[in-house]
């Protein structure tokens, strides 16, 4: 992977990271929990939500572990408090996919440009830089849908579950190794998403895409 085109795509994944977080933020303000705005987390500035590990450390070591081939990277959670919510269960859930829905709405927007100006071949360049946005932004959306805590898709399953004791036990082991789980999935698992990825990428873009 040149390295224009890895510092390019670090910059488009912190950016569009910092969005998915903010949109999450936004959503439970909507829903009545300040948390978030107190916090200064509405921000689009980056510094606000750069993660040590998330941002740099983890990206770092996949591009490390994957010869330069591959590297993801992520934005420090935005809080919420389920105590101001009139419905913590569901509420929790739109607040977790307001991340990932940011994220399609941004690489459909994009794929459409894409179809737009593929047909031209001097914008070669131009269009592959568009067709990065698009890909980076469907990997943060399907990757945080994965329902592994502390991302996005738990959330998503746990409104899901039944509420009783043994749901919430359960959740609660996989949060305490949450952690763990995420980073066992992003090194081992990961190229299990990258179907699903390839093939929105496909659908927005009408082109392929090879990692």
């Amino acid at each position: 992977m040149p390295n224009a085109i890895v510092i390019f795509e670090f910059i488009i994944l912190i950016f569009s990271a910092v969005l998915h977080e903010v949109a999450h933020g936004y959503m439970a303000e909507h829903l009545g929990d300040p948390t978030a705005r107190n916090a200064g987390r509405l921000t689009l500035n980056p510094i606000a939500h750069l993660d040590f590990f998330g941002s740099f450390l983890m990206p770092l070591l996949l591009y490390i572990a994957t010869n330069g081939m591959f590297f993801f990277a992520a934005a420090k959670p935005v809080p919420y408090d389920p105590r101001n919510l009139k419905d913590p269960r569901w509420g929790g859930a739109k607040i977790a996919l307001a991340g990932p829905g940011t994220n399609f709405l941004l690489a459909l927007g994009f794929g459409i440009l894409v179809r737009i100006f593929a047909p031209d071949p001097s914008l070669g360049l131009f269009v592959g830089l568009l067709a990065v946005i698009v890909y980076v932004n469907i990997l943060l959306g399907v990757f945080n849908l994965v329902p592994i805590p502390p991302l996005d898709g738990s959330r998503v399953l746990f409104a899901i579950l039944p509420q009783t004791p043994r749901t919430f036990r359960a959740m609660y082991t996989l949060e305490r190794w949450g952690l763990l789980f995420v980073l066992l999935f992003v090194f081992f698992g990961f190229q299990v998403i990258v179907p699903l990825v390839s093939f929105i990428f496909t659908l927005f873009t009408g082109q392929s895409f090879a990692m």
